[in-house]
């Protein structure tokens, strides 16, 4: 069965189609591997399997602008923080003894980033990202809560074009968090205003003022 994505309400998103997507039913492992190496690498699509399902996501304007900014955002803090980190942007993850592949929006090594550093990843010997983007405006039939959290990925950012939910994981299931653990001293609001800044005044101008939150907080 093939099933084409619903979009959220939102005039932002109305006005700008965010993504496009193609899920695929009853798909085997080997049939997944199949599929993505005909794909190859050379595409703008991105490409998830769990449990049976294959999507196929192109992203759009609206969805790639988002992600871009909240990776902006997370390599700020990185910076402020003195925190080394490694970008794997849309990187493949596969780990194929649980039958589970995913090319997210971004993820990052913070916390393990010394065990990977020079490196080229391997989930089957290398721990998961520390943590993981993932945009998601329009519906998958990907549950990505589980899929991560299969994987172990510590935290879990998840953005639907209005809302950002943080999950976190606990005793290897994931828990709703208010707060990052990696960022503590980020909050769920200096996120949605660093987007509206970037929508309206750029995202120099934002970056810029977002810095100086930061800055003005460990100085008080």
């Amino acid at each position: 069965m093939v099933t084409i994505n619903e979009i959220i309400n939102n005039p932002y998103i109305d006005k700008f189609l965010p993504e496009k997507r193609v899920s695929l039913d009853n798909i085997t492992w080997q049939g997944y591997e199949q599929i993505f190496n005909i794909l190859g690498e050379n595409r703008a699509a991105r490409v998830h399997y769990y449990q049976g399902i294959l999507e196929i996501m192109t992203p759009l304007e609206a969805h790639e602008s988002s992600s871009e900014n909240i990776g902006i955002l997370i390599h700020i803090l990185t910076e402020e923080l003195n925190l080394n980190i490694k970008s794997l942007a849309s990187t493949t993850l596969k780990i194929s003894n649980k039958k589970i592949g995913a090319e997210p929006d971004k993820c990052y090594y913070i916390k393990n980033e010394p065990i990977v550093r020079g490196k080229t990843v391997n989930l089957n010997q290398d721990p998961p990202p520390d943590l993981v983007l993932e945009v998601d405006i329009t519906h998958t039939d990907i549950n990505k809560t589980k899929l991560y959290q299969e994987m172990k990925v510590p935290e879990f950012w998840r953005y639907n074009g209005k809302e950002l939910t943080i999950y976190v994981l606990n005793e290897g299931k994931y828990q709703e968090s208010e707060n990052s653990p990696t960022f503590p001293i980020l909050t769920k609001t200096m996120v949605y205003d660093f987007i509206s800044e970037c929508r309206t005044n750029g995202e120099t101008q934002a970056k810029r003022e977002f810095r100086n939150q930061i800055r003005e907080f460990f100085q008080e």
